[in-house]
């Protein structure tokens, strides 16, 4: 049975196969949805989609979505809060802009935050809170019609899917016997995505020029960092509502070709393997990702991009690594989980034991919902780990002697049970069994 089977309420997530079940119901009509999925477009382009994106009632949920999200001000510093002050008449002054054509995009502030499981920081640019609820609008219009064409190999930033779903590919192919792999890695996708051939793709579906208009003022729109502005020759901002879907798109024709050539490839976001039966199959299937990525414009990582026999070292991907029959947290994601509890339990500490305590579950709990499906022994340890940090606290609050066993016998396991702490263990367990493993 794979580890990754779906459990509990994962069955009642969107069929991703079924657009109708997700597609906004404001923007796409059951006639519209019928011509989609049966492909009876005219021309095979869509035409006259502009009057949607600035119809009230779609600015009007795409606001909702992005006012529950509390998300950044953008340049004009203008907050969430601020814009539900005015939303009706902010929503008003948006549908009048847009179909007057006065609507344009302000630059978007770019910050830098620390890259997952690494030092490194990456750039992430926030629009203002008005453009947020355009490009959502967009993207309820637009998206149906883009996915409708995306691989079902491929899983990032798609409704009804997740990592979960690519790791679950993933680990059946392994067992097939699928152990060579194509570990790959592009090179600052995001910023190196051709704006021209993005826009050349998206126009051989939508010909509706005031939304490829529309796109191409996103796509152009400038960057500001700190007393900086600058536009980008190339790439889509990453933190952007329209973002995600673009840069699917620009891939999309890798996925297809690798899976028409006969290759396991499993695709989430910018980031894949390639799952072969041999050394050769594997050297043939990154001889052909190395052509289309250059003829794409795009760089393959030269450090980061290799073929790998699983079955004497380990590759990772999307945070696990797999190395033979065993799937365990990658070693950064083990790092920052050692990191994050040492954070929270300082021996210093002014918090009582109940509030560290709940803090630690929060992060352990969100922490084990992603990796619960590691068949892996360490939990264990993290529960020692977190049981001696608390122990250690305690003796610097009480002014004890640091005695092994005295703090054990003084404050045994059973105590921080008492006490509310959540045991990675014992939820493993109870996962292990409801999965029949």
């Amino acid at each position: 049975m794979s580890l990754f089977a779906p459990a509990g309420m994962d069955h009642l997530l969107p069929d991703p196969k079924n657009i109708a079940q997700w597609a906004h119901q404001v923007v796409w009509t059951d006639r519209m949805l019928e011509t989609l999925l049966n492909n009876q477009v005219k021309g095979g382009k869509w035409h006259a989609l502009f009057d949607k994106v600035y119809s009230e009632l779609n600015l009007f949920d795409s606001a909702c979505k992005v006012l529950d999200k509390k998300g950044a001000a953008g340049v004009d510093r203008q907050t969430v809060s601020d814009f539900a002050e005015q939303e009706l008449r902010e929503i008003q002054l948006l549908h009048e802009e847009l179909r007057e054509g006065r609507y344009r995009p302000s630059p978007v502030r770019r910050v830098w935050i620390p890259k997952p499981g690494s030092q490194d920081l990456r750039p992430l640019g926030i629009p203002t809170v008005r453009d947020r609820v355009v490009q959502t609008a967009l993207v309820h219009v637009i998206e149906p019609i883009l996915d409708h064409t995306f691989h079902e190999r491929s899983f990032g930033f798609r409704r009804g899917r997740g990592c979960h779903d690519a790791l679950r590919v993933v680990e059946e192919k392994l067992a097939a016997g699928y152990v060579y792999v194509v570990d790959a890695d592009l090179k600052g996708y995001f910023d190196s995505i051709p704006k021209d051939r993005l826009l050349a793709m998206v126009n051989e579906q939508i010909s509706d020029r005031r939304v490829l208009s529309l796109i191409k003022n996103y796509l152009d729109q400038s960057i500001m960092e700190e007393l900086r502005t600058w536009t980008p020759e190339s790439g889509v901002p990453q933190g952007a509502v329209l973002s995600p879907v673009l840069s699917n798109l620009y891939l999309n024709p890798l996925d297809h070709q690798m899976a028409e050539s006969g290759f396991e490839m499993v695709r989430y976001a910018d980031d894949f393997v390639i799952l072969c039966r041999s050394q050769a199959e594997a050297e043939a299937a990154l001889a052909m990702v190395r052509t289309w990525v250059e003829g794409a414009g795009l760089i393959l990582h030269p450090e980061k991009t290799h073929i790998v026999d699983s079955r004497e070292k380990s590759f990772s991907f999307l945070g696990y690594s797999f190395r033979g029959k065993y799937i365990f947290p990658r070693k950064k994601s083990h790092e920052k989980f050692i990191a994050r509890i040492r954070e929270l339990t300082p021996r210093k500490s002014g918090q009582s034991l109940t509030v560290t305590i709940q803090k630690i579950n929060q992060m352990t709990r969100g922490w084990f919902g992603y990796f619960r499906h590691c068949y892996w022994p360490a939990y264990k340890g993290y529960d020692g780990l977190i049981r001696r940090r608390l122990r250690c606290q305690l003796l610097k609050r009480h002014r004890l002697n640091p005695n092994r066993q005295s703090r054990t016998q003084r404050w045994p396991n059973a105590y921080f049970t008492m006490q509310g702490l959540w045991s990675l263990q014992d939820a493993f367990i109870r996962f292990a069994q409801s999965c029949s493993y």
